[in-house]
């Protein structure tokens, strides 16, 4: 059952992963338009959001401040997106670098893991969760750096990913059969 559960959870990474490989090559290819996109996209995703808890807060009937409280921060954040695109490219490197380094984090602690069973892959995974993490570090320190760098990033990190992934489902099948 659970090695159900771990199959289905890295099928998931890995459809995830190739999502943020073309991310990646999408930000490279076209850098100035994604991030006007993107910002586009969440700002009115926000202001959409406000404005339904602005109905919310008037359709109610216990006036309850903490939906117009939300309704007006939402609108605002929306407002901010749609006109400085600039934040929304520092805050996506920030959160992108750290989600990074914390997958390169959990794939060193599974290369030790595997150094401790004797399997002959923990040496490429190792290799490959500290160029994980060199990549996360690098979008964290050069947030000035053009958003080309960070799908580039990006793609190596999806591909580092999938690769991980797919080492890790290969030897979960040889380790399934030999318990």
């Amino acid at each position: 059952m659970f090695e159900k559960f771990l199959k289905r959870s890295n099928w998931t990474d890995i459809t995830i992963s190739f999502v943020f490989a073309l991310l990646g090559i999408l930000l490279m290819a076209k850098p100035d338009d994604m991030m006007a996109f993107l910002s586009t996209l969440l700002g009115a995703v926000f202001i959409i959001m406000g404005f339904l808890k602005l109905v919310d807060y008037f359709t109610s009937q216990d006036k309850e401040d903490y939906l117009l409280t939300m309704a007006v921060i939402f609108v605002i954040i929306g407002a901010i997106m749609l006109l400085s695109p600039t934040i929304i490219s520092n805050l996506f490197s920030i959160v992108l670098g750290i989600w990074i380094i914390a997958s390169g984090l959990g794939n060193f602690q599974t290369a030790l893991i595997w150094k401790e069973v004797k399997s002959g892959y923990w040496t490429a995974t190792l290799i490959l969760s500290m160029l994980t993490i060199v990549a996360g570090i690098a979008i964290l320190v050069m947030t000035s750096l053009a958003v080309q760098v960070a799908g580039i990033i990006i793609t190596c990190y999806a591909v580092l990913d999938i690769i991980t992934k797919v080492i890790f489902m290969k030897k979960m099948k040889t380790y399934a059969k030999e318990s």
